[in-house]
């Protein structure tokens, strides 16, 4: 049989040991409600943070589409330019050549007009072959759209 003072000392053992369990169970509880604190709020920066993603993303669909337009914008203004520069290029070519016509022409007539005409342009009696003229024929070509143009 025990004695009475070793059944107090198990009741003591037994309340110390109720004790360090509470106390153990109360530390799990506060660890468990601390990391669900802690979990929720990683969960709440996480959200955030992929909020301010999708606001940035937004953000820059919007700018890209701007820089989109502004771009085709510029390409169809280059097309144009482009374009016109082509035109204007034809155009010199047309009028260099009109003016080397005409200053032949403007040649040939100050020489009929002065006779001075040397090599085989020059006929017997010192007047001017018709076969000299020849430049004179040439037809001025010319695009019926530029006609009335200046």
């Amino acid at each position: 049989m025990a004695s009475p003072s070793s059944g107090s000392s198990q009741l003591q053992n037994s309340g110390s040991e109720e004790d360090l369990r509470g106390v153990i169970d109360q530390k799990k509880l506060k660890r468990m409600i601390s990391n669900r604190e802690s979990a929720r709020r990683s969960r709440m920066r996480k959200q955030n943070h992929l909020d301010k993603l999708m606001a940035q993303a937004n953000q820059l669909r919007e700018e890209n589409t701007r820089i989109l337009a502004t771009f085709n914008i510029t390409k169809q203004h280059y097309a144009a330019v482009e374009a016109e520069n082509c035109v204007l290029r034809a155009q010199a070519m047309e009028l260099g050549s009109r003016l080397r016509s005409l200053d032949e022409i403007l040649h040939f007539i100050n020489i009929s007009r002065h006779g001075v005409l040397h090599d085989d342009h020059q006929m017997m009696d010192g007047s001017i072959g018709p076969w000299s003229f020849a430049c004179m024929n040439q037809p001025i070509t010319a695009a019926a759209d530029d006609m009335f143009y200046y």
